[in-house]
């Protein structure tokens, strides 16, 4: 036991002569972080399969990789999620119910970044495209009266017009029924809404869309596309100290 404490000791007093590289010393309040809030195509849902994209094939993963060491991207995608509307066949999937904690949980956030929107357009919810905006536009309020960004503040919000549904194959066009002319007048609401909010906009509808397979998940070359777009856009709102 004598011979154990002894080695202990020494490698202790070695530890402590280890200088560490000044990027693993970044205090966390110098690390600006973006929280990515949305749906199967923020989780990384592979069309067809429905297992999950690596983190470096996700956009967000993609995103983290472009942006930097100084910028963390987390991630807060769930299959399902909608923007303010419980569903009738599974729990838990009401953005708006979940936002709050979340933000709560993840601050100080310099930047929110909403994509939802997509699972509203199930023919179940009966929802228009200005519902849909109107939905969305409650999460952007909400972060806008929240103090969860840096110094108690509210964080910058980035509301992201979800990507087009250009075709729905099979038991998919029966869950979303209608959802291909609604998801194409997403884009002007959207815009008005955050407008309206004060809250920078970008339109993903207009740059990806949903894979042939299913018509509603993002393929591999679509998230590196979003991820691409949205480096450029996120770099002029978040700027690292």
């Amino acid at each position: 036991m004598q011979k154990l404490s002894h080695l202990i000791n020494n490698a202790m007093r070695w530890l402590r002569t280890i200088s560490l590289p000044k990027s693993l010393n970044l205090p966390v309040d110098e690390i600006a972080k973006v929280l990515c809030y949305g749906d199967s195509n923020t989780w990384g849902y592979v069309p067809g399969t429905g297992k999950r994209y690596s983190f470096g094939s996700r956009w967000p993963g993609i995103l983290q990789k472009q942006l930097g060491r100084n910028v963390r991207v987390i991630e807060e995608g769930l299959n399902g999620r909608t923007t303010a509307w419980d569903d009738p066949l599974a729990d838990g999937r009401n953005g708006k119910k979940s936002l709050k904690v979340i933000l709560e949980s993840h601050s100080p956030i310099d930047l929110l970044v909403i994509m939802l929107g997509t699972n509203d357009l199930k023919h179940r919810f009966g929802l228009s495209a200005y519902d849909i905006a109107q939905g969305v536009g409650e999460l952007v309020q909400m972060a806008k009266e929240s103090d969860a960004g840096p110094a108690r503040a509210n964080p910058q919000v980035l509301l992201v017009v979800p990507p087009r549904i250009l075709f729905l194959p099979g038991q998919t066009a029966l869950d979303f029924e209608g959802a291909l002319e609604k998801s194409g007048e997403l884009s002007v609401y959207y815009k008005s809404v955050a407008k309206h909010l004060g809250c920078a906009c970008f339109d993903a509808s207009a740059l990806v869309a949903g894979s042939p397979i299913d018509g509603v998940h993002l393929d591999k070359e679509a998230h590196r596309k979003l991820s691409k777009a949205l480096t450029e856009v996120i770099e002029n709102l978040v700027s690292p100290p």
